[in-house]
């Protein structure tokens, strides 16, 4: 669990953000909650010297919760939360680290504002937000799609029937990748405990407004940026990566073996690894 949490007001809705470490460079990584963030990970980039900024996007931990289904933002929002963020922890430039949909977050925050970007980092995410994806691009794995479609919902209002349903989704988007199913019940244990309401933090980002498509200004970010993409990903299949990697100018891509959608322990090593030496190199 994370220690050290802050509530801020940031665009008017409340946010929690945890800053650990130093003076040293900053790093802010958008995922869903800040436990999207393997605690070891966080400790290695401290250790490497980096000052680690996580929050709670909107609807997840204990940022602002919003009705199922009827989320009160934008994606565009969801930016302005994270230039918010670096305001709050007194931080002019980061290093940002995007997560799946926290990728999203994270292109249109180097695309809207460079000058707060010293570096871009993206893992397991893509060039779309919900919906239909480019011709070129690989589609959800038809499998995974049909285990999500089949599997009932759970009572929300049943913390361990909550809990085995979290696991499941994990195992879910590790696809053929490494799982350990210990690991995903305590992280999934942790995120209820948490998290105001689980329904809408797993299911929300879905109904808000994505706003037009920037694929096409993908050319235009200036910050170095490194691509993670886990080889056994289903949900964001690794053609997704690939199609980042070649549209930033100089992005540099790591191929992620064993790994699925979720970020397994025994990757956590050679994400930090590579993540210190990008922030290094680009700072």
């Amino acid at each position: 669990m994370p220690t050290g949490e802050r509530i801020f007001v940031i665009n008017g809705v409340e946010c929690c953000v945890q800053v650990q470490g130093g003076g040293g460079p900053a790093v802010l990584l958008v995922g869903a909650s800040m436990l999207s963030w393997p605690e070891e990970l966080c400790a290695r980039l401290v250790s490497g010297g980096l000052r680690v900024i996580r929050y709670d996007v909107r609807d997840t931990g204990r940022s602002a919760s919003y009705p199922a289904g009827a989320p009160g933002y934008s994606l565009a929002d969801l930016v302005a939360d994270a230039v918010g963020v670096l305001d709050a922890a007194g931080v002019g430039r980061a290093h940002v680290v995007g997560m799946s949909s926290g990728g999203w977050i994270a292109q249109l925050l180097a695309l809207g504002h460079p000058e707060r970007v010293a570096t871009l980092t993206l893992i397991a995410s893509r060039p779309n937000t919900p919906g239909p994806v480019d011709p070129d691009l690989p589609e959800h794995d038809p499998a995974l799609m049909e285990t999500i479609m089949k599997t009932p919902p759970p009572d929300w209002s049943d913390r361990r029937a909550v809990v085995d349903h979290l696991v499941r989704q994990a195992r879910t988007f590790a696809g053929a990748g490494t799982f350990d199913e210990a690991d995903a019940r305590a992280h999934a244990e942790a995120v209820v405990a948490r998290t105001s309401d689980v329904r809408c933090a797993t299911t929300n980002i879905a109904f808000a407004d994505h706003g037009p498509r920037w694929r096409e200004r993908l050319g235009e970010i200036t910050a170095p940026t490194l691509v993670l993409h886990g080889v056994q990903d289903p949900f964001f299949p690794i053609g997704n990566g690939e199609a980042l990697a070649a549209e930033i100018p100089g992005a540099h891509l790591v191929r992620l073996a064993h790994v699925g959608h979720v970020l397994p322990a025994h990757a956590v090593p050679a994400v930090a690894d590579e993540l210190l030496a990008h922030t290094k190199d680009g700072a």
